[in-house]
């Protein structure tokens, strides 16, 4: 019989003489773990009875008579009961500031996130936000999240939809794949952005029908015709509220290593600053946006340390836009394409090929890590070109596992040359959900149901991982593991049956395959002697429980470095 919510006994213990006929170790452990469902994600000893932690650090592993014997006067001891102990998840993508300002700024997503259905929503919502807080005219106002491909209409709002919330606020509403932008009259008109607005390099103005009028709405580079930043952080405490708040969501699901996937240098100062004045529960990994990084590789700030929980992790370049928003570039024409599209549509890149290729080199023999968009087969071919070109003639081949974010229309050729050069694909599976039917109307059935290929990913023994791109998605774990599991679509539909994992190898890509990716596997994603503690305890195990129900597992208490952060 399965015990109630957190079903854990924790006491601490003050014999003198822990095991009959025993003295107790000069160094016991500050935490012990017992219990059946410890699911160590280590091949070479994937269960074990019990775990203890002293300081930051697993100490042992294995059974409960071995590890009881670390047991002191001081140690806590938890009887996980029915509850299950994992390694701490790993964030292998994702935009962590999102998570905190999600929660006080303007949202528009559609359900289960948010409850926007239809444009007068998104139109409501707007002007509430408005007059709720008393936002004098002249001032910019910002909202994310909203979803064409679910609005009621099938449409992008436009700056005649955002005139009836203001045209005395300029308005900058962000489509949930950040993308994309929506904009009212009052912003174009600030912008400069007319009819005589060419179409930058890597991005296009949408115009109403019938005329080059721009409509509002702006694809890819052509938000960086806003006058105003859409990028603004704050600073000084309110950043730092921002930093520990996001961070703190990520631990209440279970992550102890979070990404900040495109990082400006004042952005990356800011952090460093923040961990140095008090240390982040959580390991936070950035990388440098490319078009801001330093030419100097020195000044990047690459490191495979954490300073108070901070370091640089590598570099983020952009090839591509985003399939939800008809913007990930492609071989083959969209079966059905933005409004107005030609027959032949297959979006475009955002990047100078022959720029991507030289960063990349340069940057690989460097020995700096990269982690590069593309989300469409085009902008694949052009990454691991890229890729391939870097590496030729280095013998041996440098082990850079240089990452393809999102990797949605992957084909399985570019599978087997990811194989061959060691490039690791970290998919955005949670978009069989939210955007699996989507895909299908978009690219056809074919490509639609084979979107994340992990299952083709594991035929060729491809290292990979799984993400959530908060805040394009929550950072929601155990639901990205249902997902990467059942991979059922909103309307039901199963998206490609033979691209789903197992629930063993989604953890793994949430835990050591996460580990993998940032070349941290020997400190972190398994339960290990020697490893840091980073550990999540459970309601249930996942590898017992209903897949169906993978993503309503509670999440009951999270460790990072051996100290609790976060408990239900």
């Amino acid at each position: 019989m399965r015990r109630s919510r957190h079903a854990l006994t924790v006491f601490a213990v003050t014999l003198s003489v822990v095991l009959a006929g025993c003295a107790p170790q000069a160094d016991p452990a500050d935490t012990i773990f017992h219990g059946d469902n410890i699911v160590t994600m280590d091949p070479q000893q994937p269960t074990v009875e019990a775990v203890a932690v002293r300081g930051e650090t697993i100490v042992a592993a294995g059974s409960m008579d071995e590890v009881m014997a670390l047991q002191g006067p001081a140690t806590r001891v938890v009887d996980l009961g029915d509850n299950a102990l994992l390694p701490g998840f790993i964030d292998s993508h994702g935009h962590f500031l999102g998570a905190g300002r999600d929660q006080t700024s303007l949202g528009l997503h559609p359900p289960p996130v948010g409850d926007v259905n239809n444009i007068d929503d998104v139109v409501r919502k707007v002007r509430a936000w408005i007059d709720e807080h008393d936002i004098p005219p002249g001032e910019v106002v910002t909202g994310r999240g909203y979803d064409d491909s679910l609005l009621e209409e099938g449409r992008h709002p436009t700056r005649e939809d955002l005139d009836r919330a203001s045209t005395e606020h300029p308005i900058i509403l962000t489509h949930v794949s950040g993308h994309l932008t929506t904009t009212n009259s009052a912003t174009l008109a600030a912008s400069n952005i007319t009819a005589d607005t060419p179409d930058p390099p890597g991005g296009h103005v949408r115009r109403m029908d019938g005329s080059m009028e721009p409509n509002g709405v702006l694809e890819e580079t052509a938000r960086g015709l806003l006058a105003f930043d859409r990028r603004a952080t704050p600073s000084g405490e309110e950043l730092d509220d921002l930093i520990r708040r996001s961070i703190d969501i990520y631990l209440s699901h279970g992550t102890t290593t979070i990404q900040d996937g495109g990082t400006g240098p004042a952005q990356a100062e800011a952090f460093q600053a923040a961990a140095n004045r008090e240390p982040f529960k959580a390991d936070v990994a950035a990388f440098a946006r490319f078009n801001e990084t330093p030419t100097d590789l020195a000044s990047i700030g690459y490191r495979r340390d954490y300073q108070g929980g901070f370091r640089i992790g590598g570099v983020k370049l952009m090839l591509d836009g985003s399939p939800q928003g008809r913007t990930a570039w492609v071989t083959i024409p969209y079966e059905e394409g933005p409004p107005g599209a030609p027959p032949d549509y297959v979006a475009y890149g955002v990047m100078i090929p022959d720029e991507y290729k030289s960063a990349a080199a340069e940057l690989i023999r460097g020995g700096i890590p990269i982690i590069v968009h593309a989300n469409g087969d085009a902008a694949m071919d052009l990454m691991i070109d890229g890729v391939d070109e870097a590496v030729a003639g280095m013998d041996p081949m440098p082990d850079h596992r240089s990452v393809i974010i999102h990797a949605q229309l992957m084909r399985d050729d570019q599978l087997d040359r990811s194989a061959v050069l060691n490039i690791v694909p970290s998919f955005f599976a949670a978009h069989a959900f939210f955007w699996g039917d989507w895909h299908r109307i978009s690219f056809g059935e074919y490509r639609g149901n084979n979107t994340s290929p992990m299952g083709w990913a594991l035929e060729r023994g491809v290292n990979f991982t799984i993400h959530n791109d908060a805040s394009v998605v929550p950072p929601h774990m155990m639901r990205l593991v249902s997902i990467a599991v059942n991979r059922k679509t909103r309307s039901g539909h199963i998206l490609g049956p033979h691209q789903r994992l197992t629930v063993m190898q989604a953890l793994h890509a949430v835990t050591l395959g996460g580990a993998y990716q940032y070349f941290e596997e020997d400190t972190k994603g398994s339960i290990t002697v020697g490893k840091q503690a980073d550990l999540v305890i459970l309601d249930e195990s996942p590898l017992t429980a209903d897949p169906a129900n993978l993503e309503f597992i509670p999440i009951l208490e999270t460790f990072s470095r051996g100290r609790s952060v976060f408990s239900m």
